[in-house]
């Protein structure tokens, strides 16, 4: 009998993940532009997987309001409007600030040196950033500042609410809406201030830092609205 893991030792469910997670991640940075038909033919070719998997990983797209099946089309990638996800970014400052409260995990020495990695990366910024090695960052820091809650209830809300709205950032960041580097500026602030609140073992502070940053660049894009 079958254990459901294939040649590569990953669990059926490890494959859909990644899948999702790397489509996810090509509309995020605009790799698959608002519009984009996208042919469930060819990626499963690309991931070496039949039709049915991928119908599901499009499935859970569309769920997440990345994608929208289209009668008579196929599954388009929809657009990053502010005016629609105007809530969905209120909502995720709001929340943001309870992953200090609710099951909150203090972080081992392999975190503390994840994190020291990311704000060098942060720091280079300055010298050879782009608006996509930006918002790569930026969410590589999102998936692991997500660790520091075990509530899976809130991680699930936050993960879809922070890819549902990523793409409004880059969108203007290529408009040149935004002065780059005063953003990277804020955010190796940002990451700095939130590894001297995890030295200090105070994951309450932590998650007010992240949430005063997200309300900040949520005022930044206000001023820059369709």
């Amino acid at each position: 009998m079958s254990d459901g893991t294939g040649d590569s030792g990953l669990t059926v469910k490890d494959r859909h993940a990644a899948m999702h997670a790397a489509l996810r991640q090509r509309i995020c940075l605009l790799d698959y532009p608002p519009g984009m038909q996208l042919s469930e033919i060819t990626l499963a070719n690309e991931f070496g997987t039949s039709r049915t998997p991928m119908r599901r990983v499009l499935a859970r797209l569309e769920e997440e309001g990345l994608v929208q099946s289209v009668h008579g089309v196929g599954t388009i990638v929809t657009d990053a409007n502010f005016t629609e996800l105007e809530q969905a970014y209120r909502l995720r400052v709001e929340l943001t600030a309870l992953t200090g409260l609710l099951d909150p995990v203090m972080p081992d020495t392999t975190f503390l040196a994840r994190l020291k990695n990311l704000i060098d990366r942060a720091g280079q910024m300055a010298v050879s950033g782009t608006p996509k090695s930006f918002t790569q960052l930026d969410m590589d820091v999102f998936q692991a500042l997500l660790e520091l809650t075990e509530n899976e209830p809130l991680r699930h809300v936050l993960e879809r609410l922070y890819y549902q709205t990523k793409r409004l950032w880059l969108v203007r960041a290529i408009k040149a809406e935004l002065d780059l580097e005063e953003e990277y500026r804020i955010f190796l602030h940002e990451l700095e201030a939130i590894h001297i609140a995890l030295q200090s073992a105070d994951l309450a502070a932590v998650a007010q830092i992240q949430r005063a940053h997200i309300s900040m660049s949520f005022n930044r894009l206000l001023q820059h609205r369709d």
